[in-house]
């Protein structure tokens, strides 16, 4: 038997958390606001941006996206690349 359930459930539940995790995520981008210099060249920042730009969307499948952001792309010499060549 499939439960199926209901949104206000779900916003009941995570709410708090969320709410706890979104506001890290905007005080680490303050510090890195307030910080000397600027890392705006940065692949890192620009993976950032993409990152926030998902989640703000309405898209279903928002981890899964932000996680492609993140991954490499698929080598399938990876095992050579990182020096693990088996025996």
């Amino acid at each position: 038997m499939t439960v199926i359930t209901k949104a206000p459930d779900v916003l009941d539940r995570e709410f708090l958390e969320l709410r706890a995790e979104l506001l890290q995520a905007a005080a680490r981008l303050d510090r890195l606001d307030r910080a000397s210099g600027s890392a705006a060249n940065d692949p890192r920042m620009a993976a950032i941006q993409k990152a926030i730009a998902i989640l703000a969307g309405a898209e279903q499948g928002r981890a899964e996206q932000i996680q492609l952001v993140f991954s490499r792309t698929y080598d399938a010499k990876w095992k050579t690349a990182f020096e693990l060549n088996q025996r």
